[in-house]
């Protein structure tokens, strides 16, 4: 059947394949049951009383969506249409005594998922690897909808969704005899190349003479590359292991964030409004690293551990933010250019060293103690220079900065297990920090609009503390009840001794050196039942509760005293239930439903803040069943909601997630015979998404075929 033409949502014609349904799988299954109905009707699995090391399996499928095809390939990871290949592959051969060798691999066409893994270990003695894998991830483009004027700003390309590869190519070897030292080396590149997309959207005018709202889509331009070296040496002696190795880092990051502001809008005043910005970032680094690390029994209830690490960051790096009528032009003065730069230039580097020692004891039976300290102490320096630029004007801009940080950190664990049906557990957590940070300079101001030059430097004190306690107890030979809690305290002040922005009640500009406090501050609880009543049931029933505060206090000179300015409440509630009422089915539900608020004093002032809420709730379902002693069936279900959309108005943005998604799936697995095996899967989703009108929305099936052999 030839496939029928239609338009889609953005008026376009595509090929509308066949849909196929359930019914299919049913089919499949009668079909490779009566081809094996020869076999014997006793128990048969892939190898049977054989023992095969090596498989090859084939797989086709196709991902058929209705509706936005971009959202549907960035929710279930694949590309539209048809894909199919070497699904898994994996071959082992003695090629020596004590001596394999071994493939595997994949490769998905039109998915862009190719994987290849050579490797050669001899016992004892050394090994070789050679790995290569790529993978893709797909992004939906599409801006943002304005309902009041009932105005969707989709990407340009169509429901054509931007494709991001990721990929490492590697070869890594190492000598590993007994009883002497080990040593590996490996070395990787890695990289990331293609599209994604951006919420950092671009502004434009839904409403004619209306407020100004970010909406119309933009995009990341990617190129990334990473080299990485890497050389390591093990070694037991007695009770102690040691560890010594260096890690050479260079790459290589040309990246852009494109975006389109006030498109089709006609000239103001004769200058245009309709632009195309270009934020252009390049680095060049290269990183050495050195640690090693010690373990060591010094008695049978005294165990000591210690690490260190000694990191060096060099960085160079180029941009430019440029205007004009397409992505990536030479820049040009106009007057329809807003505050951008060009020949941004600038270097920075940091030295980090890391000291980690842990001790873990038993001074009583069933009893365990565990104190650990860690020393962190991190040095940079940095400078950047550029050309600021406005319509026709420019003007130059500098920029240096420095700074260090100590943080000391201390932690306890105990533990004890001394009464019966219970593990008691509990500890702390501490850390001591400060740091030091002097800015001068800017990123740019052209004749006095734009971020003017600052002078700041702050000396800051933080103090985290985290205490946490927990019990499982066991009542009864099928219930364990877990119970548990923490609080967390992060302060940080600072003691700004440099600041060239006022902080007066009458500035315009009080940032950056205006805070004086912050203070992070959290309550956590949470409990866990565990249900067995019978032996083929089984219960989990799980509540947790959070609720978190900020606390914020600004330069006394200002005249405002300390707030509380955010406060967070999340109820997290779940339960799952797993029954196997038969030796050849088993059934699984879960539930979850979580509740969250975050609050700020703005919302009792201006319509302009709202208090943000993230409610949702799910439910899954699974069950498997043996149709017979070579046919399984598996069927999923999952269901998702979230009510929490806000329609926005003149006064305040629209916020808040409002989405309803349903997942249908199922599977048929048929041992064909003891070493050929088949697969059919079928799958079914629908997604509705409220804050973009419904433009979001998709219906998509999946089918997919594999046919495994075994040798």
């Amino acid at each position: 059947m030839k496939p029928s033409k239609t338009k889609n949502r953005r008026g376009s014609a595509r090929a509308v394949r066949p849909r196929v349904g359930a019914f299919y799988i049913l089919n499949f299954a009668f079909l490779i049951r009566a081809a094996a109905a020869a076999e014997p009707d006793n128990s048969l699995f892939e190898g049977g009383t054989n023992t095969y090391n090596n498989w090859l399996e084939l797989s086709a499928g196709g991902l058929i969506p209705s509706g936005n095809q971009a959202q549907a390939q960035q929710d279930r990871h694949w590309s539209s249409g048809a894909f199919g290949g070497i699904e898994d592959l994996h071959l082992q051969q003695k090629v020596a005594t004590n001596t394999l060798f071994t493939l595997d691999g994949r490769g998905i066409f039109d998915a862009h998922d190719y994987g290849i893994s050579l490797g050669l270990k001899k016992e004892d003695a050394y090994f070789l690897r050679f790995n290569f894998e790529n993978f893709r991830t797909w992004y939906n483009a599409d801006g943002g909808y304005y309902p009041p004027d009932n105005a969707w700003y989709p990407f340009p390309n169509g429901d054509q969704a931007l494709a991001l590869d990721r990929g490492e190519l590697s070869f890594e070897g190492g000598l590993i005899p007994k009883d002497k030292p080990n040593v590996f080396f490996k070395y990787s590149h890695l990289y990331r190349d293609g599209e994604k997309s951006s919420t950092i959207w671009g502004p434009t005018h839904p409403l004619l003479l209306g407020p100004t709202r970010g909406l119309v889509p933009s995009f990341y331009d990617i190129d990334e590359k990473r080299d990485i070296f890497a050389l390591d040496a093990t070694h037991h002696i007695k009770a102690t292991d040691f560890g010594l190795g260096v890690r050479y880092e260079m790459g290589t990051v040309n990246n852009a964030l494109n975006t389109s502001q006030y498109p089709g809008e006609p000239p103001v005043s004769g200058v245009p409004q309709d632009r195309k910005i270009t934020d252009r970032e390049g680095v060049s680094y290269d990183m050495f690293n050195v640690h090693a690390f010690s373990e060591t029994w010094i008695k049978k209830n005294v165990f000591f551990s210690a690490g260190y690490m000694f990191t060096h960051l060099d960085n160079d790096l180029s941009g430019s933010r440029i205007y004009g009528n397409d992505f990536d032009v030479n820049y040009a003065p106009n007057a329809g250019n807003g505050l951008g730069y060009t020949n941004l230039l600038g270097s920075s580097q940091a030295a980090e060293n890391v000291l980690n020692l842990n001790l873990m004891t038993v001074p009583l039976n069933q009893f365990t103690v565990v104190p650990s300290v860690r020393v962190q102490k991190t040095d940079w320096d940095a400078n950047s220079s550029g050309i600021g630029t406005l319509g026709f004007n420019t003007q130059p801009f500098a920029a240096t900065s420095d700074g260090s940080q100590l943080d000391v950190r201390e932690r306890l664990d105990l533990r004890y297990t001394g009464v019966t049906n219970w593990v008691f557990y509990a500890g702390g957590e501490w850390t001591e920090g400060d740091g030091t940070l002097n800015e001068v300079g800017g990123l740019s101001q052209v004749n006095g609009i734009g971020v003017p030059p600052v002078a700041r430097a702050t000396d800051d004190r933080r103090f985290f503390q985290k205490y946490f306690v927990g019990a499982r107890w066991y009542p009864a030979r099928r219930v364990t009840l877990d119970l548990g809690g923490y609080y967390k305290n992060n302060n940080y002040d600072y003691d700004n001794t440099l600041d060239s922005t006022p902080n007066t009640a009458v500035s315009p500009n009080r940032y950056p050196a205006y805070l004086v406090m912050q203070n992070f501050e959290t309550y956590d609880g949470n409990t866990r039942l565990t249900l067995r009543p019978w032996m083929n049931v089984t219960l989990v029933t799980r509540y947790e509760y959070q609720w978190s505060t900020i606390h914020t206090a600004p330069d006394p000179v200002s005249g405002l005293s300390e707030q509380q300015s955010g406060q967070m409440t999340s109820q997290i509630i779940a339960q799952n239930v797993s029954w196997s009422p038969w030796s050849r089915l088993y059934l699984q539900v879960g539930f979850n439903y979580v509740l969250s608020e975050t609050r700020t004093p703005a919302a009792d002032y201006t319509q302009a803040i709202l208090n943000a809420q993230n409610n949702y709730w799910s439910v899954n379902f699974n069950s498997g069943l043996a149709l017979d002693n070579k046919t399984d069936l598996n069927l999923g279900y999952t269901y998702y909601q979230a009510n929490n959309y806000n329609d926005p108005n003149p006064v305040y943005l629209a916020y808040g997630a409002g989405a309803e998604q349903h997942a249908v799936s199922a599977t048929v697995v048929r041992r064909l015979t003891e070493n050929l095996r088949a697969t059919l899967r079928y799958g079914y989703y629908h997604s509705a998404d409220q804050p973009s009108g419904g433009h979001n929305d998709y219906a998509a099936q999946v089918v997919y075929a594999s046919l495994q052999y075994r040798f």
